[in-house]
This record gives structure tokens, sequence and C-alpha cells, in this order.
């Protein structure tokens, strides 16, 4: 375990996240990450080059895990884990390994959940195969669970940060300055100004669709450059980038405890924050360093 490389902002560190936990490194960032962000190795039944558990051993590894993450909280921190959907070996039903393991975090640690997010991945490919494109008798899984937890019921958060554009009919209606008042049939009255004014954009929903990863595009040349296979599960960049502006502030500090390819830490270092990770594999944190301006690495590696 030790010191992979650093950039301005950031340090990535070659090492499982329990063995950080248990080292000296770790102490001094205690109580003091604004963000934990990740999207730890998801409860897949077939095995995967970075390397995954399953079923129970899964939901306690990770269950067992959390509050050793929340301290490392600063008081107004938050969490937030990504996990996909899993499904029963050979068979074309879904486990419920995912859930049990994101709602057993909340009881088995002092976390609060804040709330709980879709996110909608479009580009992903047809799974799981067997059932989708060869018997046909199932539609694709397309999205990822995404919890926000934090130590207190009201941790740093601010939706001002992530506003989506208007659409052109909301436009059009701050434009007329008119709107169709009354009461709905749910009973909800809505007053003839309600939504007349012009905030800067609408508050996203909980459910999240991010196009594209043209921060990836660095990232693949270097890996293809070194001869280095890319890591296959990479974070969206839409969903860092999300929750790095909603849950933080220019110079906090984000943690990936499962960095991967480090998306985490190139989204915090591009919005201006601080950022820390931790990932076993050489080769993945040797990509990752592609997306970085390499002139500011400084590499162990």
């Amino acid at each position: 375990m030790g010191l992979a490389y650093s950039t301005q902002h950031g340090s990535a560190y070659l090492s499982t996240i329990e063995q950080f936990l248990e080292s000296k490194d770790s102490q001094k960032y205690r109580g003091k990450i604004d963000l934990i962000l990740t999207s730890p190795p998801f409860a897949l039944t077939s095995p995967k080059a970075y390397g995954n558990r399953k079923g129970e051993d899964y939901k306690n590894w990770l269950v067992e895990l959390a509050p050793r993450l929340a301290d490392l909280l600063s008081p107004e921190g938050s969490m937030v884990i990504e996990i996909g959907n899993n499904w029963n070996p050979k068979s074309p039903t879904m486990s419920t390994i995912a859930l049990e393991t994101l709602i057993d975090i909340a009881k088995n640690s002092d976390l609060h959940v804040c709330q709980q997010f879709i996110c909608h991945n479009t580009a992903r490919l047809p799974s799981p195969a067997t059932w989708v494109n060869v018997k046909r008798i199932r539609v694709k899984d397309s999205y990822t669970h995404v919890w926000w937890y934090s130590k207190t019921e009201y941790p740093k958060a601010d939706n001002r940060r992530v506003l989506q554009p208007y659409t052109k009919a909301m436009e059009a209606l701050l434009e007329r300055q008119s709107y169709n008042a009354g009461t709905r049939p749910s009973g909800h009255t809505i007053s003839e100004t309600s939504f007349l004014s012009d905030n800067g954009g609408s508050i996203p929903p909980s459910m999240l669709q991010f196009s594209g990863t043209p921060h990836d595009r660095g990232y693949q040349k270097w890996c293809k450059q070194h001869e280095i296979k890319a890591h296959p599960a990479r974070m969206q960049k839409g969903l860092a980038e999300f929750f790095i502006k909603f849950c933080t502030e220019p110079d906090d500090l984000v943690f990936d405890p499962f960095g991967g390819s480090n998306t985490t830490g190139q989204e915090a270092e591009r919005l201006g924050r601080s950022w820390l990770i931790t990932e076993p594999d050489h080769d993945y944190l040797f990509g990752s360093i592609g997306r970085f301006d390499r002139e500011h690495v400084k590499s162990c590696l």
C-alpha cells in the first residue's frame, strides 16, 4: 500500500479500502471528507476482472464497511453509493441483494437516507443477455440504484448548483407571465404566480440521465498508447459531476474508495474540489493518470 500518484488537487493510493482504513494515512482524513462518492463492484453472478463478490457475502461486506467509511465524513458530509441490479443464477428473475444492501447500510449504521435516485443509462448494452437477447423474455436492464446517505439530517447540499435548463414550454410561460391556475384533480391548488419566477433553471428530478462521456477520450487514448486495458465499468462522468456539485463546494474534499479509472477524481479536480481515491489494481491506477494534465502529475508507479 502507498501513494501511487498525486496532482494539484488530489491523491491516488494503490490500496484496497480495507488496507487504507487501517493505515496511518487514513487518520489525517478522519472527519474531513465532505463527500464519499463511489460505485463499488456490483454483485454480479459472473466474475469480472476488477473483482466482485456475490450474494450475502457482497451485502455483508458493504454493510460492515459503511460505518468505517462514515467515520471519515465531516459533520455535514455525505456518502453517495451507486449499485447495479443483479439476477439470480440461471434464472430470468432478479435478486433483491442490491436493495437489501442499501437498506441494511442504513439499518446498521448511524447514517440517514437523504434520498434515493435512479441513474438511467440509455447506452447500456442489453443485459442479461440470455433473457434479453436470446430468449427475448425480458427487456434490458438500464438503470442503477443511487442512494444518498449522511451523518446529519441536514448535510451540505444545494439544488441551485445542479439546475437544469428550462424546457421551451417553461421559457414560453416565463415570457408570457400567465399560467393555468386553479385546483387540480389531485386537490393541489396552483396560484396564478406559482410558476412565474425565473430561478435560472428547473430543479432536477431524482431520476438521473446523462449523455455521453466526453472526458473519457483522453483517458482512452492514454490507455491505448500504453497498451493498458481500459476499466470495463467506468462511472458515468455526469453522475460524478452532479453529486460533486450538489453536495460540495469549491475546495471541499471528495473520496472514492473504489477509484477504478478515477472518474470521481477527474470531475472533482475539474470542478475545483480536492480528491482522494483508493484502488488496488496497478494498471487501473496507471491508466487513470490519462485523465489529468501530465505536467501536474507526480507518479510513483
